[in-house]
C-alpha cells in the first residue's frame, strides 16, 4: 500500500510539533515526579500499577498542589452553586420577561446535562493537569446517552499549536487503543490492512492512532456535509501512513488553558509546580536527611572494644566499629552529630516558599476566636480579589469557550425550548456567578451601601437629596451583581403594572378622605344652620340669595 501524501504532510507536521515540545518534556516529567507522581509519564513509560513515588520524602507539595486544583475547582465550577448564567447582549432585551424566562430556561438544560455527565470528574483532572503541567487539554463532544461528554487528555499525548490571536486552534493527539476498538469506531473497510489482520489475528492488541483537530482553510463554505465544516477531524494510522476516518466540527472541540503563559513562548503554559520546583527537591532532600538522622539517633552506631585492627568506621544505623581496647574497655555509642535544628528552621522555610507558591495562604481563611461573621466575609472577599488576577486568563481558556461548546451541542441537539421571535437574532453572552465571580463584583455592593450609609444623615437635613439617585437604577445594578434569580424579580412590565395599581389605590384614598372631609364639615355645619333658622335669621342672603 502506497503512502497517502495528505496523511505523510500531516504527520511531518506533527514531527515539527513533537520538536518543539521536546524541551519542555523533561520538565514536566520532574514536576510530576516530585509533585504528582500519578501523571509521571512523560518521558518515562511506566506500566500501570508500577510505583510511582520512589522519589517523595516530604509530601508538603503535593498536598499543596491537591489543596489548589480542589479549590479551583471549588471556586470555578462547583456542582453544588451556580457558577454560570446566560444573557444577552442587548441590555433591552434582558429586560423582557420573554428573555428572562427562556434564559433561565436554557441555563437549567445546560446544569441538568452537565449533572448527568461526567463533568465534574473530567474537570477536576484539568485543574490537577494546571497546577502541575501548566496546560490542561479537556475534549468536548456530543453523546448520544446524556447529551455531553468530556475526556481530560493527559499532557503527554497532546501537541499543541497557536493561531495569531494567541489561542490554542490545533491539537495534535497520539493515542493507543485496541484493534477491535478501532475496527468498531471506523469500520472494517476504512482502517488499514495492518489493524484487519490485528483485528483477526489479536483483536485486543494495542495500536497507535494520531487524531488531528484543526481549522479547515481550504474548506468550501458553500457546503454543509461533515468534511466541510471549520475545523477539521482526521484519524491516521502513523505506522502506515494512512488516513483512516476523517470529518469535522462546527466549532472547537477542545479547551485547552494553561495557567500562566510568558509571551514568548507558544502553546504551553507554565505552572505553580514549576515555580515550587526548586523548594521541593530541597525539601524532599532534606528530609531525606533528617529522616537518615533520625534512623541514626533510634539505632546509632556503636563503639566496640577489640584487641585486633581498626576497622572503617560505619556510619550506619547500628553499625559496628571496633577500636584498639585500652582504658576506654567499652561498648558505647559513637557520637554523629544526628540533632541538628537548624536543619528543621531551614525545612520548615522551604515548605513555607512551597505553600506560598500555591497560594495557600490566600485558599485557607485563617479565622480567629474572635472575628465575626462580617469580618469572615470580608477576608473570605479580600482573598477571592486577590486570586483574580491569576484566574482571570482561565476565565478567558477555559469557561468561555467550555460554555459556547456546550450551548452549541445542545442547541444543535434542540434540547432548549424555541426562543421567542424577538429573540432568534438575540447574541448571548456568558455571566459568571461562581463564588469567585460573585466576590469580585461585591465590592460594587459594598461601595454602593457605604454611599447610601453616608447620604442618610444629610437626607434628614434636606430630602430633596435623594433626587441624585435613581432607585430604579440602583435596584437593577444590585439584582444584577448579586445575580438574583429573575423568578422573584418582576419584569419590567410587572413593575408598571403595580405602580399603576398602586397610583389607582392612592387616588381612590384620596378621594376617599376628600369625601369624608366633606361629610364632616357638613356635620359640623348642620346645628349652626338648624339653630341660625331657629332665630329667624335668612339662610338665603348666605346662600346667595338661592332658594
Amino acid at each position: 500500500m502506497t503512502d497517502d501524501p495528505r496523511a505523510a504532510a500531516l504527520i511531518k507536521r506533527y514531527g515539527t510539533l513533537k520538536t518543539q515540545r521536546q524541551v519542555w518534556e523533561s520538565h514536566w516529567q520532574e514536576v510530576a515526579d516530585y509533585i504528582v507522581p500519578r501523571k509521571a509519564d512523560i518521558t518515562k513509560k511506566r506500566t500501570s500499577g508500577d510505583k510511582r513515588s520512589e522519589l517523595i520524602f516530604d509530601g508538603t507539595a503535593i498536598h499543596a498542589a491537591e489543596l489548589m486544583s480542589a479549590s479551583l475547582h471549588g471556586m470555578l465550577t462547583n456542582a453544588a452553586t451556580p457558577w454560570f448564567s446566560l444573557r444577552y447582549a442587548a441590555d433591552a432585551l434582558n429586560g423582557e420577561d420573554e428573555a428572562k424566562e427562556w434564559l433561565e430556561g436554557a441555563t437549567d438544560v445546560m446544569y441538568a446535562h452537565l449533572a448527568r455527565s461526567n463533568f465534574q470528574e473530567q474537570i477536576h483532572e484539568l485543574y490537577s493537569d494546571l497546577v502541575t503541567f501548566g496546560t490542561g487539554v479537556m475534549f468536548i463532544e456530543a453523546d448520544d446517552k446524556d447529551g455531553l461528554r468530556f475526556s481530560t487528555r493527559h499532557i503527554a499525548e497532546c501537541w499543541v499549536s497557536e493561531n495569531e490571536q494567541g489561542r490554542v486552534d490545533t491539537v495534535f493527539r497520539s493515542y493507543k487503543t485496541s484493534a477491535r476498538a478501532a475496527v468498531r469506531q471506523f469500520g472494517e473497510q476504512q482502517v488499514t490492512q495492518r489493524i484487519q489482520k490485528l483485528n483477526v489475528d489479536d483483536p485486543y492488541a494495542e495500536i497507535e492512532l494520531l487524531h488531528i483537530v484543526m481549522p479547515r482553510d481550504d474548506r468550501d463554505t458553500r457546503k454543509r456535509n461533515a468534511i466541510n465544516k471549520p475545523f477539521a477531524s482526521i484519524y491516521i494510522d502513523p505506522d502506515e501512513k494512512q488516513i483512516i476516518g476523517e470529518s469535522g466540527y462546527d466549532d472547537f472541540p477542545y479547551c485547552v488553558p494553561r495557567f500562566l503563559k510568558a509571551s514568548f513562548e507558544r502553546g504551553y503554559g507554565r505552572s505553580p509546580s514549576m515555580t515550587a520546583l526548586s523548594d521541593t527537591k530541597m525539601v524532599n532532600k532534606m528530609s531525606e536527611i533528617v529522616i537518615r538522622a533520625a534512623q541514626l539517633q533510634i539505632h546509632p552506631p556503636l563503639m566496640v572494644p577489640d584487641d585486633g585492627m581498626v576497622m572503617p568506621v560505619r556510619m550506619t544505623p547500628g553499625g559496628l566499629n571496633f577500636y584498639r581496647s585500652g582504658t576506654r574497655d567499652r561498648i558505647e555509642q559513637l557520637n554523629i552529630g544526628a540533632n541538628n535544628p537548624l536543619g528543621d528552621a531551614m525545612l520548615e522555610q522551604r515548605r513555607q516558599a512551597i505553600r506560598a507558591a500555591f497560594y495557600v495562604d490566600q485558599l485557607i481563611l485563617g479565622q480567629g476566636p474572635q472575628m465575626t461573621a462580617t469580618e469572615v466575609i470580608q477576608r473570605t472577599e479580600e482573598k477571592m480579589r486577590l486570586l483574580g488576577p491569576v484566574l482571570g486568563r482561565l476565565q478567558a481558556e477555559l469557561l468561555q469557550p467550555l460554555i459556547n461548546r456546550c450551548f452549541a451541542i445542545l442547541s444543535r441537539q434542540k434540547q432548549f425550548l424555541p426562543a421567542p421571535e424577538i429573540l432568534r437574532n438575540g447574541q448571548i453572552d456568558i455571566e459568571y456567578v461562581s463564588p469567585l465571580a460573585r466576590a469580585q463584583r461585591s465590592g460594587d455592593v459594598q461601595s454602593i451601601l457605604q454611599m447610601i450609609e453616608f447620604l442618610m444623615p444629610l437626607m434628614n437635613l434636606d430630602s430633596s437629596i435623594i433626587d441624585h439617585l435613581d432607585m430604579d437604577g440602583l435596584a437593577k445594578h444590585i439584582i444584577k451583581v448579586t445575580n438574583t434569580p429573575a423568578t422573584v424579580v418582576r419584569g419590567e412590565g410587572q413593575v408598571a403594572d403595580v405602580r399603576e395599581e398602586r397610583a389607582a389605590a392612592q387616588a381612590q384614598q384620596q378621594q376617599m378622605a376628600q369625601a369624608a372631609q366633606m361629610a364632616q364639615a357638613a356635620g359640623q355645619a348642620a346645628p349652626a344652620m338648624k339653630e341660625a333658622r331657629e332665630s329667624g335669621i335668612d339662610l338665603s342672603v348666605l346662600q346667595g340669595g338661592q332658594q
